[in-house]
Parts: C-alpha cells; structure tokens; sequence
C-alpha cells in the first residue's frame, strides 16, 4: 500500500504542470483532456473540454497525479503541503525562488535543528511546499 498526492487545480492544472516541468524538472507521464473522455461521460459533459481530466507525474523519484476540478470550482490547497527533498544549498535555492516567484514566502531558507537548510513556500498555484536538505 502507497499513498499518493493528487491535486486538484480549478483551471490551472496544465499550466502548473508545465510550470513544474520547467522549475522542478517533472516528467508528465501521462495527460488526458475532458474533451478526451468517452462519450456519455457525466463528470466529462459538466467540465471545460479542454482542461485536464487526469495527469500523472513524476517529481524526483515521487510520482504524483492531478486534475482540473470540474465539481468543485471552489478548489482550495489547505491543511497539508509537498516537501520536497533537495540535495544542496544551490538546488534548495533555485527550487525555492522558483516556487517562490508569484507566490508567498511563509519561511525563508534557514538552518533548523533539523535540517542545514529549510523553507516554506506557497507557489502562485496555492500549493504549498516544503523545501528541505536532510540531516
């Protein structure tokens, strides 16, 4: 048993993707479209055709899924963040100011007593991550 995040974006899933893809380095494994679902589809015939229906990608070695909402429009990320696992100061850097542009700065990069270095970022899509070296 596994437990995988899925995000739910109300209209911007493809351009946070692609925004992760350039930033973060995300691979997208795999994109459909509502546009591409089968005929009859209710959840489908309720959404903008265009707008991603599923997606799967890989951060790292993590592998992640996404979609736009089409029930709720209202999506809000809240009460959890990503915590993403960096290798050094440099990568910590430019993965923060990356999440950071467009977003908010909750805590700057810093040492904690649990980490060398360590910060909280949420990115202009409301997600909120984690940047962090280990120990």
């Amino acid at each position: 048993m596994y437990v995988q995040p899925y995000l739910f974006f109300n209209g911007r899933c493809e351009e946070a993707i692609q925004y992760y893809q350039k930033h973060l380095d995300a691979k997208l494994n795999m994109q459909m479209r509502y546009k591409e679902a089968p005929p009859g589809d209710s959840m489908a015939a309720k959404a903008n055709g265009e707008h991603i229906m599923y997606c799967n990608f890989t951060v790292g070695d993590s592998v992640m899924m996404a979609s736009d909402d089409c029930v709720n429009p209202d999506v809000k990320f809240q009460g959890f963040s990503l915590s993403l696992t960096v290798k050094d100061v440099a990568e910590a850097d430019r993965v923060f100011a990356a999440l950071a542009d467009g977003g908010q700065v909750h805590c700057a990069l810093t040492k904690t007593f649990f980490s060398p270095y360590f910060g909280m970022v949420a990115d202009r899509f409301g997600i909120n991550w984690m940047v962090i070296i280990p120990q």
